[in-house]
């Protein structure tokens, strides 16, 4: 069974993937875990199954989880202004093509959910340079949003769908809500409780020989560039919840059978996090090629009317991903360590054919013809 899925994957290597492991769970019980290439390209270290991974973007579907949590405690509504709970967001600007003024709209909570409070992804601003020599590499988590604020919109809250530091701004929220450090938040709230034990936002420096080598993608091929979060963390103390969390694959799927189950959140909250919620003009600038099929809820991927699947998740610049089907039970993860990877487009396939080996859907060949249209990418089965 699932030999499409695993010829699928195989392939990845052929397109300068070092190495890969998949784990898919239906009920509660492990259905498939496969795994190929290297953790050690350059030593030819064959994955073992147990290795740590910098999981980038996966790290959103965690900090918007923790949010969601404090959310059904009533500390927050999704219609609040940011600036209730960060006060420094209270006066934004937005650059336009006449020039820097004055926001009109306030950024509200929700906007950080959606990726529509008009923030950018520059690792490099100016802004976020004097973060990091102000706090003499520090970079509380709380602290950097001060620097962050003083940046620039993208464009008026709610207005456009971008991706940004939308979570890395909830993961200070979070902070501010809590009373706690968000990486002491979601170890207690997310990680003790569905026994995630190899997962943190802050990896010791005795722990980093655990971390499955890592590579970018340059030039028609992998090249090394060491184990630590690539741009995403700014200093020794800031917990990046939009892409700064370590984990394995066993540790993941916990977490993702801990959301399918209700462990971390009650089934009218993930129902709201995971309906689509973009508008006309949302859609516009939101990324359609790279989730055929889906619309955005509040932090995922998600089922939107007349979509081919009803999974909801999300990936990682690494080229990890993730899917979560209530419906049919089913939990996926699909690990990697490779930047910039040429698989990243067609990586969310592996569900579509995970679901058309395990629940008998006959659309292989709607599969290719997408992969095909999409991305250029053809499939012989």
């Amino acid at each position: 069974m699932f030999e499409r899925t695993k010829a699928f994957c195989d392939s990845f290597l052929d397109l300068g993937l070092p190495g890969f492991d998949l784990a898919v769970y239906r009920d509660g019980e492990e259905i498939l875990r496969y795994m190929g290439g290297y953790s050690d390209l350059e030593n030819k270290v064959k994955i073992k199954g147990d290795e740590r991974y910098n999981i980038y973007s996966c790290s959103k579907v965690i900090t918007c989880t923790a949010a969601m949590q404090l959310y059904e405690r009533g500390l927050f509504s999704l219609e609040d202004k940011l600036s209730d709970y960060l006060p420094e967001f209270s006066e934004m600007t937005v650059r336009t093509e006449d020039g820097i003024r004055r926001a009109e709209k306030p950024i509200l909570i929700k906007h950080l959910f959606e990726m529509t409070a008009g923030f950018d992804y520059n690792t490099q601003s100016p802004e976020i340079k004097e973060s990091i020599r102000e706090t003499d590499g520090r970079c509380g988590t709380r602290e950097v949003m001060r620097y962050l604020a003083k940046r620039p919109l993208s464009f008026e809250p709610g207005e456009k769908w971008q991706y940004s530091f939308c979570h890395d701004v909830l993961a200070a929220l979070v902070e501010v809500l809590s009373g706690e450090k968000f990486e002491d938040y979601v170890k207690a709230h997310i990680f003790d409780v569905a026994g995630m034990t190899r997962t943190t936002f802050m990896l010791p420096d005795d722990e980093l020989c655990e971390i499955a080598e890592q590579y970018r993608f340059e030039n028609g091929a992998p090249r090394n560039i060491g184990k630590d979060i690539y741009i995403y963390k700014f200093g020794r103390e800031y917990a990046s919840g939009g892409a700064g969390a370590i984990s394995t694959v066993d540790d993941y799927i916990k977490f993702l059978e801990a959301l399918r189950t209700h462990k971390l959140l009650k089934p009218e909250t993930l129902t709201l996090m995971t309906t689509d919620r973009l508008n006309d003009q949302q859609k516009q600038t939101y990324w359609s090629a790279e989730n055929h099929g889906y619309g955005y809820g509040l932090g995922v991927r998600c089922y939107k009317e007349g979509g081919k699947t009803e999974n909801f998740g999300w990936g990682g610049a690494a080229c990890a991903y993730l899917a979560v089907d209530l419906k049919n039970g089913i939990s996926l993860y699909f690990a990697a360590h490779l930047l910039s990877s040429p698989t990243q487009g067609i990586r969310n396939m592996i569900y579509r054919l995970v679901h058309a080996e395990l629940c008998g859907v006959d659309d292989f060949d709607s599969i290719n013809e997408d992969l095909k249209r999409l991305y250029k990418y053809d499939l012989t089965y």
